[in-house]
């Protein structure tokens, strides 16, 4: 039984002592693929450099997180989109973006703006979307639908919401919920979620680490070695096998990021 981890920092300096550790242990566990996302400038280079040290295994995709937009962000989008015109471009999706308020609207206008830059790479690429939304799902869906079929997919990255929201999400064709160490909380709400308005068929697995590690590890730095825990939750919500939801959740990667992996 193989499976995917979809969303991990990697490349964050949480992982320096022991990336290589870190990378077996997750292969160990029965991790196939992971994926990666850039949030900045910066890391651009360090995703592409960690993807480069585990070819075959570690996939990297482009963006600028919501929470490092600043007034600057044309002059970063700028020297980012250059990478996607290279004949060999090596990333698999545009993200992390998207929008996030949680902490402060002070850069609500350039988020969007920000945001619908990146969506509009996705589209003239045809690379999916890696999406994280916190306390903005309705400036979100309203951006989002103003593209209609054009959207290539994606992900709905840290879902953590309820059967409405999930509803909503779920009306863009061929994007996935992103479900991870949340969903093996004591007092979390998504396993009813997942059950009642969730198909398995639009979900992938994700760890976001190092950050949530799921129960039992929470706590602790998380890596990809532990989505294992959260297939394993899945497997409880939905009543079927660990090796299902595997087979299932590798079928919804490939729906969104399939045509993109053959060229890579």
């Amino acid at each position: 039984m193989t499976f995917i981890d979809t969303h991990t920092h990697l490349d964050g300096h949480e992982f320096d002592a022991d990336r290589d550790e870190v990378v077996a242990r997750a292969k160990a566990a029965g991790v196939s693929m992971v994926f990666i996302p850039a949030i900045d400038l910066p890391t651009v280079g360090s995703v592409l450099a960690t993807c480069a040290r585990y070819p075959g295994f570690a996939y990297p995709m482009l963006g600028l997180h919501p929470e490092e937009v600043r007034a600057d962000w044309r002059d970063v989008l700028a020297k980012m989109k250059p990478y996607l015109d290279t004949s060999d471009c090596p990333f698999i999706a545009i993200g992390e973006v998207g929008l996030d308020y949680y902490w402060s609207r002070e850069f609500e206008k350039e988020q969007l703006e920000a945001f619908d830059e990146q969506v509009r790479w996705s589209v003239e690429y045809r690379l999916p979307l890696m999406i994280h939304c916190r306390k903005g799902q309705n400036e979100m869906v309203r951006l989002l639908r103003s593209y209609g079929k054009d959207l290539p997919g994606g992900v709905f990255h840290c879902f953590t919401g309820n059967e409405k929201e999930a509803a909503e999400l779920l009306s863009f064709d061929n994007f996935m919920l992103g479900i991870g160490g949340v969903l093996t909380f004591k007092k979390s709400h998504l396993p009813e979620v997942l059950a009642s308005a969730v198909p398995l068929e639009r979900i992938v697995l994700e760890t976001d680490s190092p950050y949530m590690a799921p129960v039992p590890m929470r706590g602790k730095r998380n890596e990809s070695a532990f989505v294992k825990y959260v297939l394993e939750r899945v497997a409880e919500c939905y009543g079927v096998s660990a090796d299902e939801v595997a087979r299932i959740t590798n079928g919804n990667v490939a729906r969104v990021f399939g045509s993109v992996l053959a060229d890579k």
